[in-house]
């Protein structure tokens, strides 16, 4: 992966924060494998007192909110803990769905091989909001709007309704190809046929908070590359 520059990553920053359009590929925390620098490296790099105020998985790009010093990290560790930040997220599903206001309220565990599943004996209490935004013929556009933050809670809860996240082979989801959506779709027979994004499609899109002094802070993360072609490839191609 090519190395990515804080500074061109930035879409936010006052005398508190600053944010980023976390790129996909990149961990948020250390990772103890592998050469590529993570989110919290490189931030400190740049400034060494800034400090992650949340994670994202490693393959979801969007949003991601660093303070700039203790206090405002302070703040923002309170926030987050009395669920006083909304984030959403957009998410491409496999199929057609029409959710409105829809609530998946299923507890999640951690299990040893380090993914999460369904528990309702043990599972921590775990909750998100569904709004389609946008149906395709094969395909639907979700927002997602995690009431608590646990991991890979949104792929989990989306899977559970049929819609699994496109490209999400861990949680249900299937790669995407042009060829099924395409009519008269030909390809170079000597090169296999790439899938429309090759990681899950979903992306912090946009997180709300109170700034310390009870400024209102939204903060919006357009999409990469590979996932702005893949809806531009859907609303071509696969437009109901």
């Amino acid at each position: 992966m090519k190395r990515i520059k804080f500074e061109d990553q930035i879409v936010f920053e006052n005398d508190n924060y600053v944010a980023i359009n976390k790129p996909a590929g990149v961990a948020s925390l250390h990772e103890r494998l592998g050469e590529a620098e993570s989110v919290i490296e490189l931030a400190k790099k740049y400034n060494p007192d800034y400090q992650l105020c949340h994670r994202l998985d490693k393959e979801t790009s969007g949003v991601l909110l660093i303070s700039k010093h203790a206090k405002a990290y302070s703040h923002a560790a309170v926030s987050f803990e009395k669920r006083r930040v909304k984030k959403v997220y957009h998410a491409v599903a496999d199929g057609i769905h029409k959710f409105e206001n829809l609530e998946v309220d299923l507890p999640l565990i951690t299990t040893r091989s380090g993914r999460s599943a369904v528990n309702k004996q043990k599972g921590k209490a775990s909750k998100t909001i569904f709004n389609t935004i946008e149906n395709f013929r094969h395909y639907s556009l979700i927002g997602c709007v995690p009431v608590s933050g646990r991991q890979h809670q949104i792929r989990i809860h989306l899977g559970s309704q049929n819609a699994s996240i496109a490209a999400d082979e861990i949680y249900g989801g299937k790669l995407p190809y042009l060829s099924k959506i395409k009519k008269n779709f030909t390809t170079n027979k000597t090169n296999e046929e790439s899938p429309m994004i090759s990681r899950f499609a979903l992306h912090a899109y946009s997180l709300e908070l109170e700034d310390m002094d009870g400024t209102p802070l939204s903060i919006v993360a357009e999409y990469p590359k590979d996932m702005a072609v893949f809806v531009k490839q859907l609303r071509r191609f696969d437009k109901v």
